[in-house]
């Protein structure tokens, strides 16, 4: 067990020693225009989430702990 440690743990280093930017291979065609646009999306664009898939947070966290409300849905495991 302990033989094999070491050697995961350093496939595992191994792994992560590629950090260098992604390029679409040259053959390989470009991303087609959306509808309702005039040209492409560069890279930037298609890679940052609009604000639907990321929404502002609404909802103020509780501050302190208290006593929960009786939740209807929330019972035990059957068995």
């Amino acid at each position: 067990m302990r033989t094999l440690v070491l050697p995961m743990m350093l496939l595992a280093l191994a792994a992560c020693g590629n950090q260098k930017g992604l390029e679409r291979p040259e053959d390989y065609p470009p991303p087609k225009v959306p509808y309702g646009r005039e040209e492409a999306l560069d890279a930037d664009e298609l890679l940052t989430p609009d604000q639907m898939a990321v929404p502002a947070r609404s909802v103020e966290p509780e501050a302190r702990s208290g006593e929960r409300e009786d939740d209807p849905f929330d019972l035990p495991p059957e068995g």
